[in-house]
């Protein structure tokens, strides 16, 4: 196959990718869609087709991006904030091509079409987990399938994302080995995978959610709706502490157990209960438990952090492990310059956090946190009942919202636990352990809500083991080829 033919097809494929994930939703184009890029590799043993590939999708997919230009109120000339998104957009999305390029590298050259089956699945788990390693990773193609198809995000359950990663791979590789092969018994293989692995997550999807009576609590929501190039400013800080300490008092009033707010609700370093504002005085009258997003001092630098205050004191407190890059710290500092909100960068927490409160400990997530599995499961491995992600979210469009609330589902899933998101403009919401949508606020609005949730005390396989898969595929692998290799020698 020529190249000029197979860069087309690619394009194609990775369009119809593309339309999979939140917030257009058609997952299941992601089970077929994959496939002619496999052929065109296979055919064309290039990775040119699979970098285009890589290009069209992840660009598609995160070009909500855009949306953080202009930066002009940050003192940002237009066309040097023109630059630095388009660099933020261009680096991300490379990376997720160079990552797909390797992973045709990897299977062009194999002959055997079963072997390059269990190598291109093995391969692409293992790139996915690099990719989750890193400071960025959003389109895991497990993400196609949330919030649409959550019978198949149950299989997160037994070892993580990067199971459905490697369901959607595997279906695809038998589509794909079946049109080169002309053999029908691969189609049918490959009907049957699918059918086979959406019944054993509808089986785990059919398992009864525990609400026990004495494990239920109320959780009160306060989405702010105050856009970060206002709130840095008098009259926007202004607005954040009425809204905030307004919404606070309601649901206390409603006799909610904890209040959370979102991500840099108050925008300034926290310096304890005496400093005067209208939050801590309605914390100090109410007495709730109140999880309070905010900047916290950390040596010359500082955290992105979630602060819990019970009784007047600071009892817990989050750090934001995977910081953003250009928002929140900077690469490359010396040449691009400064853009974070406040005058230093951030420093990340380490996975080792415990959020110990009254009511149990919590997992908590901030913002970028969602989109890696590992931030979650390690606290609720160590006993943490339920989750809470608070976020910012503006100033980018809905297609963020959706997406981010997509990953959370995900986490719901995989740690069989209730999730609280808490954000600034919106997605905002109760999502159960099935990933169910229980509440979701409306988008650029200001909302107070309380909901019911329930603590779990459950560990599913993944939760217990982590992801266990990735490794077992990438082990037969190796052995495979080396059986292979003395063969042929």
């Amino acid at each position: 196959m020529k190249l000029k033919i197979a860069l087309p097809i690619a394009i194609f494929s990775a369009g119809l990718m593309g339309c999979a994930p939140a917030p257009i939703g058609l997952w299941s184009l992601a089970w077929i869609a994959l496939a002619p890029l496999w052929v065109v590799t296979v055919k064309t043993r290039s990775r040119k087709p699979a970098i285009l590939w890589g290009i069209v999708y992840h660009g598609f997919a995160l070009h909500w991006i855009t949306g953080l230009h202009p930066l002009m109120w940050l003192g940002i000339p237009w066309i040097a904030s023109v630059a630095v998104v388009a660099f933020a957009w261009t680096f991300i999305t490379g990376w997720g091509a160079l990552c797909v390029g390797l992973w045709a590298w990897g299977v062009r050259t194999l002959k055997a079409p079963m072997l390059r089956i269990l190598i291109g699945v093995a391969l692409w788990c293992g790139l996915e987990t690099v990719r989750q390693w890193s400071a960025l990773d959003w389109t895991s193609l497990a993400y196609t399938q949330s919030p649409a198809n959550l019978i198949i995000l149950h299989l997160g359950r037994i070892s993580g994302t990067l199971t459905v990663t490697a369901a959607i791979v595997l279906v695809n590789g038998l589509l794909a080995e079946a049109w080169l092969a002309k053999e029908k018994r691969l189609y049918g293989i490959a009907i049957a995978s699918f059918l086979g692995l959406h019944l054993i997550g509808f089986g785990l999807y059919q398992s009864e959610i525990v609400q026990n009576p004495e494990a239920k609590l109320t959780a009160g929501i306060v989405q702010g709706n105050v856009p970060t190039r206002v709130k840095l400013f008098a009259e926007g800080l202004k607005k954040a502490l009425d809204g905030y300490s307004s919404g606070y008092r309601t649901l206390s009033d409603q006799k909610a157990d904890f209040v959370v707010t979102p991500e840099g609700a108050l925008p300034f370093l926290w310096q304890g209960q005496n400093l005067k504002n209208s939050v801590n005085q309605a914390i100090a009258d109410k007495k709730t438990l109140a999880l309070i997003g905010t900047f916290f001092p950390e040596g010359t630098r500082y955290t992105q952090s979630l602060i819990a205050i019970d009784q007047g004191n600071t009892i817990a407190r989050y750090n934001k492990i995977k910081l953003v890059p250009l928002g929140e710290y900077m690469p490359f500092e010396e040449v691009l310059g400064r853009l974070s909100p406040i005058e230093s960068s951030m420093s990340p927490g380490d996975f080792n956090q415990d959020f110990q409160t009254p009511l149990g400990r919590i997992a908590i997530g901030i913002c970028f946190d969602s989109a890696f599995s590992e931030v979650f499961r390690r606290q609720v491995a160590k006993g943490a009942q339920f989750l809470i992600t608070a976020s910012n979210l503006d100033p980018y469009s809905t297609v963020l919202m959706a997406q981010h609330e997509a990953h959370d589902v995900i986490r719901a899933i995989e740690t069989d636990r209730w999730a609280v998101r808490v954000t600034n403009t919106g997605y905002s919401g109760i999502v159960d352990p099935h990933g169910r949508v229980q509440w979701r606020s409306h988008p650029n609005q200001y909302a107070v809500h309380a909901d019911t949730i329930y603590r779990q005390q459950t560990q599913t396989l993944y939760v217990k083991w982590g992801d266990w898969l990735t490794p077992t595929l990438l082990g037969a692998s190796v052995t495979l080829l080396f059986f292979v290799g003395r063969n042929q020698r």
